[in-house]
């Protein structure tokens, strides 16, 4: 039950999203559309009352609460922006508003964006880890809580790796194309009315003088 939750959650968010962006730029209704996307949040109560619901029938801690764990917690996280994202390619494509910048390519403004999004992946591993520890001090210890604790470190896991990840960007941050490392500038243009007279006149010019 708490798979065939979690599938309809998500796809519930992307029907909720597709609405709500859809109502606002082609029917002009914005309040509507404020209130369809308002209702994402709904989803993730629902999948964790489920899940509290299903613990508390004697249900045994399998892989599909922790599962709902992660999913909850990718969506706090990671769900505003994702709407954001959205919301801004549905403007331009639908109500010729200017197209979104992407996220910076290169440099320390890369390296920025990289850890905010590791951010947003600790937030969402904090937020699973501690529905996960919750539902562990619910079971007891009478229940199999192995799955919960596994997957709170697969939480962990990923929050640090990506942080790796994100951390090398900082490190070796990647350089924009077309400069090479140690390559001389190129010459400034000279104003020709700044050109000393030896470079005007010439050499047979200056041999005349000198005559």
């Amino acid at each position: 039950m708490i798979v065939a939750l979690i599938v309809a959650c998500e796809v519930g968010f992307w029907v909720l999203l597709a609405l709500g962006l859809a109502v606002r730029y082609l029917l002009g209704r914005r309040r509507l559309s404020v209130a369809l996307l308002l209702c994402e949040p709904l989803l993730e109560l629902v999948l964790f009352a489920a899940t509290a619901i299903d613990l508390r029938n004697g249900a045994e801690p399998g892989w599909e609460h922790g599962l709902a764990a992660l999913y909850i917690g990718f969506t706090v996280a990671y769900g505003h922006y994702t709407i954001r994202w959205l919301d801004g390619h549905a403007a331009h494509r639908l109500a010729g508003a200017p197209k979104p910048t992407g996220p910076p390519r290169y440099g320390l403004a890369r390296a920025a964006h990289e850890g905010r999004l590791w951010l947003r992946t600790a937030l969402a591993a904090a937020v699973a880890c501690t529905l996960l520890q919750g539902a562990v001090w619910y079971v007891g210890d009478d229940g199999d809580t192995s799955s919960l604790r596994s997957f709170q470190w697969t939480a962990l896991r990923v929050a640090g790796v990506h942080g790796v990840i994100a951390l090398t960007y900082l490190l070796w941050p990647k350089k924009a194309p077309g400069k090479v490392p140690g390559e001389p500038s190129a010459l400034p243009a000279r104003d020709p009315e700044h050109v000393p007279d030896t470079e005007v006149r010439g050499p047979r010019e200056d041999e005349q003088q000198v005559r």
